[in-house]
């Protein structure tokens, strides 16, 4: 495919360092193309402006207005919709958000790090539903205790015919029991929020797609794993809203 390695060939590291530590195993389907894009949004906050509370996300998304479907959400043909949860909980003052690294074995973005959530059943009675459902599935989550905070803007991926609802969640204070369903998980990840907001650990990347203009892809090194693709898109707009720096539209993909 033109813009990307021959058969046999490495993909092109990123485009910028990663930072000594952080980075995972995924394999990154980076083009010949890409090149570095803008920092990150929140960058220029001070560091008291970058560790947000539960309180914060819940005004955050309280006042954002309705969540934004995705352009391709109508086309003719579009599978089942997914649903996914950003669950949020506070331990000592510490916001954290869980995530989860999938097998290796799974059919499709193996090894990648996603929230936990899945396609919607016939036996869901709503998206949400389908939510609560794949995270208790994925990571054994007690989703009775879980407070519907928000949505963020839908979302499709340029590889599926599927769209995305991504929803926010609240837990209890303190960490959370979670227990990797080893089918589809091989690691739950409880990630500080304030972590995710040093602008260190942030990237943007352009790629020029052969169907497409150039579109931003965004990256967030973490230790040990890299989130990116359609996860680190929700993510950003997350982070986003609850600082102040982006807001409904700004998911920056499909």
């Amino acid at each position: 495919m033109p813009g990307w390695p021959e058969p046999g060939e490495a993909f092109p590291p990123p485009t910028l360092p990663i930072p000594e530590g952080c980075g995972g195993d995924q394999i990154i389907p980076r083009p010949l193309n890409a090149v570095a894009g803008a920092a990150a949004p929140w960058a220029h906050l001070p560091p008291e402006r970058r560790r947000p509370q539960l309180d914060d996300v819940r005004r955050a998304l309280a006042g954002a207005g309705p969540a934004r479907r995705s352009e391709r959400e109508l086309l003719p043909g579009m599978d089942r919709a997914s649903a996914v949860l950003a669950p949020l909980y506070e331990d000592d003052g510490e916001l954290h958000v869980i995530l989860t690294r999938r097998t290796w074995n799974m059919r499709s973005h193996q090894g990648e790090v996603s929230f936990p959530g899945g396609r919607h059943d016939d036996t869901d009675v709503d998206l949400w539903a389908t939510a609560l459902r794949e995270s208790r599935e994925e990571i054994a989550l007690d989703t009775e205790v879980v407070e519907r905070v928000g949505e963020l803007d839908h979302l499709a991926t340029v590889t599926s015919r599927s769209f995305i609802v991504p929803y926010v969640g609240a837990l209890p204070p303190g960490r959370p029991a979670t227990d990797a369903n080893p089918a589809e998980v091989s690691a739950v990840l409880h990630v500080p929020v304030a972590d995710l907001l040093d602008p260190a650990i942030y990237r943007e990347e352009r790629w020029t797609f052969p169907w497409a203009e150039d579109r931003p892809i965004f990256f967030f090194k973490i230790v040990g794993d890299t989130v990116w693709g359609a996860t680190g898109a929700m993510l950003r707009q997350l982070l986003g809203m609850v600082t102040g720096t982006l807001g409904r539209g700004d998911l920056g993909h499909l």
